[in-house]
């Protein structure tokens, strides 16, 4: 193994991981070209930002309506199956939308139809996915896992994938997805050279629905958690309402143009990985209470300032620092949850997590669409702005207290 490759992922890290890391990178380069060229293609069929909106929702949507029942479907069988078949689903279904587009057979209903659908099995490709490293690596390891797998994120999905999405798109509209199907095939055979995984062990059987209940009932009555899932919540609402006509904000306000708008999502993946290089100094110098103000603050002023630009330079420089403090409240937002909740409750309390964050951009995707139909392309950002700042200032005093709570007790968990 190179010097190069031993540095990318260690030799003890073993020659599973390699695959999955091999997978989850190429799988991204993907969902990177769809990224771009996805809102591209509703946006070339329709000028109504409601529809545009429609699009990303319903993406998200399926987070929201089969996000539990994934995770719980996830500790009943082989995962690494689970994922092989959700990856064919994918390709398969963007395989017939390439087939509608060389034929001149697409039109908007089949596209969002595609969005939905994909989604859907995204939701069950990515839970199972999620679960793999933990029974790959050892428990020291798994810091370094995961950050080779966010590190291909950035690079592959944010960085590198959105750029060549809104080239192809420009070629052709049929060429980025035709590299999508190609992208999941690859990332399909890759899953299969890994091992065999064990089915997670399990106790007496339960029905999903009473797993799902018990994850629901102590992420209510934990305080900290309960108010960490409320404002990632609504700061979701608030964020996803102009991400959803993000595309006609880029090309029609900014005047970017396809490509620009692609340099967009980019500029924020640059940002996110200057703050992987910098997230240990900030660690180890500066409170986490005091990160997760900071970092919620910037959205309020990102939100304000895309309201006010009409400069496409300046709306890279406020993603650029986007992508650089959403890293940092993710990272921490997530590390905190992970120390509060018990290990039995840790994938359930995660799951709630998520439809909390998905939930949230489903919700504000709809509403982002409605209000730039109404009162144009810089209303959802004002909208965002005077929603997270007012949400901010009502959870300022509770952020510390989250920050600074303790993990519960074994028998507080049984009790909930």
């Amino acid at each position: 193994m190179t010097a190069v490759g031993e540095l990318i992922a260690p030799r003890r890290l073993g020659r599973d991981f390699r695959w999955l890391m091999s997978a989850a990178w190429t799988s991204n380069i993907g969902d990177g070209i769809a990224l771009a060229a996805s809102p591209l293609l509703i946006a070339s069929m329709t000028s109504s930002p409601v529809l545009v909106a429609s699009g990303a929702m319903l993406q998200f949507l399926p987070w929201l309506l089969f996000g539990l029942h994934a995770g719980a479907i996830a500790d009943r069988v082989e995962r690494r199956m689970l994922v092989m078949f959700a990856h064919g689903i994918r390709a398969l279904i963007v395989a017939a939308l390439v087939g509608f587009l060389v034929t001149g057979t697409a039109n908007i209903a089949i596209v969002l139809v595609v969005s939905f659908l994909y989604g859907t099995a995204e939701v069950f490709a990515d839970t199972s996915t999620s679960t793999l490293l933990p029974m790959m690596v050892k428990p020291a390891d798994l810091g370094i896992g995961n950050a080779r797998l966010q590190a291909g994120f950035l690079v592959a999905n944010q960085l590198a994938g959105p750029p060549l999405g809104a080239f192809l798109f420009a070629v052709g509209s049929f060429w980025p997805f035709l590299a999508q199907v190609l992208a999941v095939s690859v990332a399909l055979v890759l899953i299969s050279r890994i091992a065999r995984q064990p089915v997670p062990p399990r106790g007496e059987p339960t029905r999903v629905r009473h797993d799902i209940g018990q994850g629901l009932r102590w992420a209510w009555h934990h305080k900290p958690v309960r108010t960490l899932i409320v404002i990632i919540l609504a700061f979701n609402v608030t964020w996803a309402a102009p991400w959803g006509i993000l595309v006609l904000y880029a090309t029609e306000h900014l005047g970017m143009g396809p490509v620009g708008f692609g340099a967009l999502t980019t500029a924020s993946a640059v940002g996110g990985l200057l703050a992987t290089l910098s997230f240990g100094w900030l660690e180890r110098h500066v409170s986490f209470a005091t990160l997760m103000k900071v970092c919620l603050s910037l959205e309020v002023l990102m939100h304000l300032g895309f309201a006010l630009t009409t400069n496409g330079v300046v709306a890279m420089a406020i993603m650029f620092g986007f992508g650089a403090y959403a890293f940092v409240w993710g990272t921490i937002s997530t590390t905190v949850r992970q120390r509060l909740v018990p290990h039995e409750l840790q994938g359930r309390v995660g799951s709630v997590n998520m439809v909390g964050v998905f939930g949230g951009m489903v919700l504000g995707q709809a509403l982002g669409g409605l209000i730039a139909q109404a009162w144009g392309l810089t209303a959802p950002w004002w909208f965002a702005f005077a929603g997270s700042a007012l949400t901010l200032a009502l959870m300022w005093r509770q952020i510390s207290h989250i920050a600074a709570a303790r993990p519960a007790l074994d028998d507080d968990a049984v009790a909930a």
